[in-house]
Formats: structure tokens, sequence, C-alpha cells
């Protein structure tokens, strides 16, 4: 297995770091650790895009120095035999960067935290983070700053059932939750009290056989703020991660970019699996 492990060297980064080999503590794996040079930190908001701050990144030489620096300091963290470390220094944009290493070393899921350096604290996710579930074709596995690692026993899924699921979302869905022999709770998300329609129920039965043996269960959530009830629910199920679909754009903004109430806050504890096709 390959995990590409971007950093820029800031606490959350390394949160998140910590998060990835414990979660992967008995699984045979690669880790790329990758630090991008000389990009812009666009730490905005909900858009993800717009003018920021600049991050500046250390030269060739210092970046070297820290990554190996970094090594060193993941190895030392009860890592096992099973476990190998690369580094890399990629130059230019952040996402040509995270879509090299994707392709060079064919990874198979990327973990990273919620924010960068800069840590702006009234946004849930940095540009950097952002743009890489967004325009990036590959798992990745979102860290949030307070995150603390537990085995993540019960994964909820929030879905309305109007996207068929392709096979690609549903192996590494399956890999997930294999992994701690996980059970999922697919959430039905509405705000209204409406039975499904046909197209919704084909798509509930085609998930539900896809599963095979994989432990589940449904629920419906029918309110119309879909941040108190994720909450509500994550609280009562004691849910451990969160994985959603990039392709359900209206979920993603609002469910992890866009939680700002002060009663929210799952984005801050619970890490994200999000999932592409």
């Amino acid at each position: 297995m390959n995990v590409l492990i971007p950093t820029d060297f800031s606490d959350n980064a390394w949160n998140a770091k910590v998060y990835a080999v414990s979660l992967l503590k008995k699984q045979w794996v690669t880790f790329h650790l990758v630090h991008v040079k000389d990009f812009v930190s666009v730490e905005t908001g909900p858009e993800i895009h717009g003018s920021g701050v600049l991050f500046t990144a250390p030269n060739k030489a210092t970046a070297k120095t820290q990554l190996l620096k970094l090594q060193e300091r993941i190895t030392a963290h009860q890592v096992g035999a099973n476990h190998r470390f690369e580094t890399a220094i990629e130059h230019g944009s952040f996402i040509k960067g995270i879509r090299s290493q994707v392709a060079e070393h064919r990874i198979d899921l990327i973990i990273m935290g919620t924010k960068g350096a800069s840590g702006i604290k009234k946004y849930t996710l940095g540009s950097n983070t952002g743009d890489v579930i967004t325009k990036v074709k590959c798992p990745v596995l979102v860290i949030p700053e307070q995150a603390v690692y537990e085995v993540p026993k019960d994964i909820a899924f929030p879905t309305d059932f109007n996207l068929l699921y392709k096979k690609r979302i549903i192996a590494t869905l399956k890999t997930a939750l294999k992994l701690h022999h996980s059970f999922l709770h697919i959430v039905q998300m509405g705000s209204n009290t409406l039975p499904i329609n046909d197209i919704q129920a084909k798509n509930k039965d085609f998930l539900a056989h896809s599963l095979g043996n994989i432990q589940h269960d449904f629920h419906s959530c029918n309110s119309t703020n879909m941040e108190e009830a994720i909450q509500q629910f994550v609280d009562k199920k004691q849910i451990n991660m969160i994985a959603m679909v990039a392709k359900n754009l209206n979920f993603f903004q609002r469910i992890l970019f866009k939680p700002s109430a002060k009663t929210i806050s799952y984005h801050t504890k619970i890490p994200f699996l999000v999932l592409h096709e």
C-alpha cells in the first residue's frame, strides 16, 4: 500500500502523520512524505479560492533537513517493520506536486491535516486540503487538528441515494471498513418526510448488495439543518470517522466546508474519508 502524506512541518501535519501510522499499524505500507516548495497557500473559506497568505517555504537544503528529521521523528513513534518511509520535495504549484506524486508512486490514499502552517481559525479547511479533495482523483483521509486516534469501529456514510456509486468508490469504502472490521452506518439525509423514489430505492439496494458481508445498517435523518443532524448522529452513535463521496458537492459544501456554529464540533475532531470515482 502506498500512502502520500503532504507536510508543511506544522503541528496539524504532524498530527495527520501520527494518525496515519496508528490507523495502518498492521498494514504493509510505504509512506511517502512530500513537501511542496514555493507554493501559494490560499487559506480561504468555503469557496476555497481567493487571495490569501503567501507561504514562505524553506530553501531546498533546509527542507531536505526538515524532512529527514521528520522521518526520524515518525520512525521513533512506534513504527513497525511493516512501515517504510520515503521523502520527496516537489516544486511549483501544490496541486501539481501532489498529482505528480500520486502518479509516480501509484498512491492508494492521501492522508493530510485540515489546515496548514497559517492555520486561520475561522475556516474549517485550508485551501490546500480543499484543493486536494476537489481536484486530485485519489481517496483522501482528512485529519482535523484536534483528532486523537481511536480505532474507527463506527463509520458514518451520509447520502441521499441520488447517486449510483461506482465500483471504485465501493471498493475503497470496503477496504477502509475491513482494516478494523468497522461497522458502517448509512445515513439518509433529507429535509422532508417523503418516501424515497424508485431511483433512490434502486441505488440503496445496490449499495446494500455491494457491501456484501460488511456489517452495516440504515438510518434516516430528516432535518433542514444537516450540520446539526450530523453532529447529533456522531454523538449518539459515537462515530469515529465520516466517509463521503467527492462527487456529491452539496453534501461536501454543507458538511465539510461550512459548519461554523459553536454547537458543531465534529469537523474539528472526526476524520473524513473522501472517496473518488
